[in-house]
């Protein structure tokens, strides 16, 4: 009778008569089962909360709470249990309710007890799995929740308290900022933190595929709709269905592609290429877009009327410069990350290195410094990451923001020179005008590579 192992299963049974407890009890330890007894409702309460429980066995009239409402109360604190309620005869409707209120069946006290075995490794089997999957999604959520977007900075707080609002919603969510800001990481938080979070995430970067490609990946087409379709292919809306598809750089979809886009946002149909049928489809639309789209929209080259769809919530992503407070805490993250990805063991940065990127204009945004980190880490021979490691055009605008004393001006001379050079000492030492013993004299003062 046994199967999967749920004869490892931890069962609770609350019942005030405590014969009746006892009796059930060693019926199921002789199963393999693990038991826990109470007799009353918050006793069994206070023990699910301690205990790993996967079965309650739970009377209907209990003298503290009613049964049936403690159906309820477990389900709300751990909605992977499963709970068979006992009835006397006369309460058979208050089983019936039970199993309304999110109980998995009922059986009647007084029946052949044998009976309680198989719907005890039912629920069993139930409730293991149904733990596999809460694990599952905990994991998953927690890897992509908002609380794992790095930064302490008001702009970025703002970002993401606004998306944490609306990300437990359907309502779409157009994502606003510069390349490399992490619009894709907050998509997939909003989707992670949303009600479809078990349902798939399709990602797609609108700006990868030409016209005609897009719409084929989107939408899908029915075999013979073109030269070399062979077969029907699904498209990503379709695969999206039941859960979130999230458009990335969309204000580069072409005007027939955002007709398109425009009547699934509507009527949540679409037609594939060379079909005659409609597809309908449950998805959520996240977009995001490095443009202004307003501005698109009234020089004509994206259309208004999707705009104000896409619109509907909007989440602005401050670039890392309008962030300067969040630099330290990023790099640290991505030094440990790539840190352990080489097995180097590498403790801190340099207070000069931190400073040179908190001064640095980061066009490329979180994911430059992020790929600054990765190179860093792969030069590096000490424990300490130093500005040395930097590219060149770091350190050089650093010293000019800084180029106050003559030492300064002499460390960022030759900085250049060595740049303009391609990193060739002999080069260098030649249009400096001092001996090669010289300049490796001045590249270990100013600890230059």
């Amino acid at each position: 009778m046994e199967t999967k192992n749920t004869s490892s299963a931890n069962v609770l049974i609350i019942d005030d008569e405590q014969g009746l407890a006892g009796l059930i009890s060693r019926i199921l330890e002789l199963e393999g089962f693990h038991l826990f007894k109470c007799y009353t409702a918050k006793e069994g309460l206070k023990t699910l909360m301690l205990e790993d429980i996967h079965v309650v066995i739970s009377d209907v009239k209990l003298p503290d709470i009613n049964g049936i409402e403690l159906v309820k109360l477990i389900k709300e604190k751990k909605p992977y249990v499963e709970i068979i309620s006992l009835t006397a005869h006369g309460t058979i409707a208050d089983g019936v309710q039970a199993i309304k209120n999110g109980g998995f069946d009922y059986i009647t006290k007084g029946d052949d007890n044998d009976k309680i075995i198989p719907l005890v490794y039912k629920a069993a089997e139930k409730a293991l799995l149904q733990l596999r999957v809460f694990n599952l999604e905990t994991r998953i959520t927690g890897k992509y929740n908002f609380d794992n977007i790095l930064g302490k900075s008001k702009p970025i707080r703002e970002a993401i308290d606004s998306a944490r609002k609306v990300a437990p919603t359907d309502t779409t969510v157009l994502l606003l900022g510069e390349t490399g800001t992490g619009k894709e990481v907050f998509a997939e938080a909003i989707h992670y933190e949303s009600k479809r979070r078990l349902q798939p995430f399709v990602a797609i970067n609108c700006s990868s595929f030409s016209p005609e490609l897009l719409e084929s990946e989107l939408f899908g087409y029915k075999a013979g709709a073109f030269t070399g379709a062979v077969k029907d292919k699904k498209g990503l809306f379709e695969e999206a269905n039941t859960g979130t598809i999230f458009l990335d750089e969309i204000g580069e979809m072409s005007l027939e592609l955002q007709a398109k886009l425009l009547r699934v946002l509507e009527s949540h149909t679409f037609i594939k290429i060379g079909d005659t049928q409609t597809t309908k489809v449950d998805i959520r639309i996240l977009a995001a877009t490095n443009r202004d789209l307003q501005k698109e929209a009234e020089n004509g080259h994206f259309r208004l009327d999707l705009f104000y769809r896409l619109s509907v919530f909007t989440v602005n992503l401050p670039s890392l410069n309008e962030r300067k407070a969040d630099i330290e805490i990023i790099a640290r993250h991505y030094l440990k990350q790539f840190a352990g990805k080489v097995n180097a063991r590498i403790e801190r940065m340099s207070d000069e290195f931190i400073h040179v990127l908190t001064q640095h204009q980061w066009k490329g945004n979180v994911r430059e410094l992020k790929n600054v980190i990765e190179r860093v880490v792969i030069l590096a021979e000490k424990d300490t990451i130093g500005v040395e490691l930097l590219p060149i055009e770091f350190r050089t605008t650093h010293v000019e923001a800084d180029a106050l004393d003559l030492e300064s001006i002499e460390k960022q001379h030759i900085y250049k020179v060595l740049s303009y050079a391609h990193g060739n000492k002999t080069e260098a030492a030649r249009l400096l005008n001092i001996g090669l013993t010289t300049l490796y004299r001045k590249l270990d003062q100013y600890t230059i590579a």
